[in-house]
């Protein structure tokens, strides 16, 4: 991906377009309403994760020298809120992409089947990237499907979708949010002394930016209603 140096100016967190969810008795985290179709505009999953990423302070074997580099606590604390919650998000869409890419059927099966793993392979390095970035600031990446499903910002489809325009209308909104917390986060990392973070998120979006035009793209094709 390529690196640019971060600093577009939104505030961070911000998020657009309403959501309708249901929770369940026990607790878990709402579960948005499917509303694909047509290109209608869809708020994703809601991040619930606290992060519980400090590595630097456990008393354990093999520990001793973990620390947060160059960062204070405090810096420590949002960059690696900021880690969890992107690289959760990365898998979760590498996830949704897949279930796509085995989903899709129609007259768009061959394009949106080839397409959804170039894009994958666009985006698959940025989860080790992460997840490495927040080990070596002295943090402890998330692994557990049920922390990247509370963090992430992406949710998983359980159901089955064939429609290519249900598919990538809903890719649309997911890349085009997914994109605007990588600017929101590049500016919240680089204020909180962590360039080299915000460095990444820059490029990251800029990843994200193109593979959201590409879809975009082929829903101005009128067989794809």
């Amino acid at each position: 991906m390529t690196r640019k140096s971060a600093a577009t100016k939104a505030a961070a967190g911000t998020k657009s377009g309403s959501r309708r969810k249901t929770a369940d008795d026990a607790g878990q985290m709402p579960v948005e309403t499917q509303d694909m179709a047509q290109g209608r505009d869809t708020a994703g999953a809601v991040p619930q994760g606290e992060a519980k990423a400090d590595a630097a302070h456990l008393d354990t074997p093999h520990n001793q020298l973990v620390d947060h580099g160059y960062l204070s606590e405090e810096e420590f604390g949002t960059v690696s809120e900021t880690l969890q919650r992107n690289l959760a998000t990365t898998i979760s869409l590498y996830l949704k992409f897949k279930k796509y890419h085995w989903d899709i059927r129609g007259r768009f099966f061959r394009d949106l089947h080839l397409a959804y793993d170039e894009f994958i392979e666009e985006i698959f390095g940025g989860i080790d990237e992460q997840a490495e970035r927040l080990v070596a600031l002295g943090g402890s990446p998330i692994a557990a499907p049920e922390d990247i499903a509370r963090f992430s910002l992406v949710q998983v489809p359980q159901e089955t979708v064939r429609d290519a325009r249900t598919q990538v209308a809903d890719l649309v909104n997911d890349l085009t949010r997914v994109a605007r917390g990588y600017r929101d986060d590049s500016q919240t990392v680089d204020e909180a002394n962590d360039p080299v973070t915000a460095d990444l998120y820059t490029g990251y979006a800029a990843t994200i930016d193109k593979i959201r035009w590409m879809l975009q793209a082929m829903m101005d094709d009128d067989r794809m209603n």
